[in-house]
């Protein structure tokens, strides 16, 4: 199966500003990544950081376009939960308070559930636990924030998903995406979690089938995988519009883990 991504950001500075961007899809592809300040073409430099292709720009003052574009064949091996992933996908983060859950996970699941059986029960628990609502929660919100409300978007549901898992003493881990046959589109968030030393991916929104995703970037939580960062100076975000399409037809979304390449 063929995917096509794509996606374009306007960001507005007063004056010059560092941004990192993380819009590249994480396996080598058929790509294109075009900045333009008024016009003017700046330059991208990419960065090697874990998991993830980061692109650091030197934004001038003015209107900044981003521009990507990417093919990707689906295929390719799962990948194998490594030792110094066990280590630091099983510990808590900045939005994943896995220690301050611990009782009420052990409440609400069977730790010597088989793993796979575990990581889906996880993902359907919190699909049926929280409403997906726009604008409900906060960027600073972290998953005990997300259980107390009831409500949010994919990074909460992924936050929520990583921090029970992490307390069951499960390696989990946040994976943003390019989903064909979200709706409506936009960059989206599922898990990663360790099943039988193998990475594999659930979501729990349910909002796109696991087997057409496209891998952008992994991290402990949304701290490590946002598109678009600033640092420095002054800059407004003016929108940005997602695609994703494939070239048959997408299969349902399921609640079985999947491995992602």
């Amino acid at each position: 199966m063929r995917t096509d991504v794509a996606c374009s950001l306007t960001v507005s500075s007063p004056a010059p500003a560092t941004a990192l961007l993380q819009v590249a899809v994480a396996a080598p592809a058929d790509e294109q990544l075009t900045v333009l300040t008024d016009g003017r073409p700046v330059d991208a430099e990419e960065i090697a950081v874990p998991g993830a292709r980061v692109h650091r720009l030197q934004l001038p003052a003015g209107e900044t376009t981003v521009s990507y574009r990417a093919q990707v064949s689906s295929g390719g091996a799962p990948r194998p939960v490594t030792p110094a992933d066990w280590a630091e996908f099983v510990r808590p983060s900045r939005y994943c308070p896995a220690d301050q859950l611990e009782g009420y996970a052990g409440t609400e699941f069977d730790r010597s559930t088989p793993r796979a059986e575990l990581v889906a029960a996880v993902a359907a628990w919190v699909g049926r636990r929280l409403v997906y609502t726009a604008g409900a929660s906060r960027p600073v919100d972290t998953a005990v924030d997300t259980l107390l409300l009831g409500q949010g978007v994919c990074r909460d549901y992924a936050h929520l998903t990583i921090t029970l898992l992490r307390a069951l003493e499960v390696p989990a881990r946040l994976v943003a995406v390019y989903a064909p046959g979200l709706s409506p589109m936009d960059f989206h968030a599922v898990v990663e979690a360790d099943v039988d030393g193998v990475w594999q991916t659930v979501d729990a929104t349910r909002l796109a089938p696991t087997s057409a995703l496209v891998r952008i970037c992994t991290g402990r939580d949304a701290a490590d995988t946002a598109f678009l960062s600033l640092f420095g100076g002054q800059a407004a975000f003016q929108g940005m519009t997602v695609t994703a399409t494939v070239d048959g037809d997408l299969p349902a979304p399921s609640d079985e883990p999947f491995p992602l390449p």
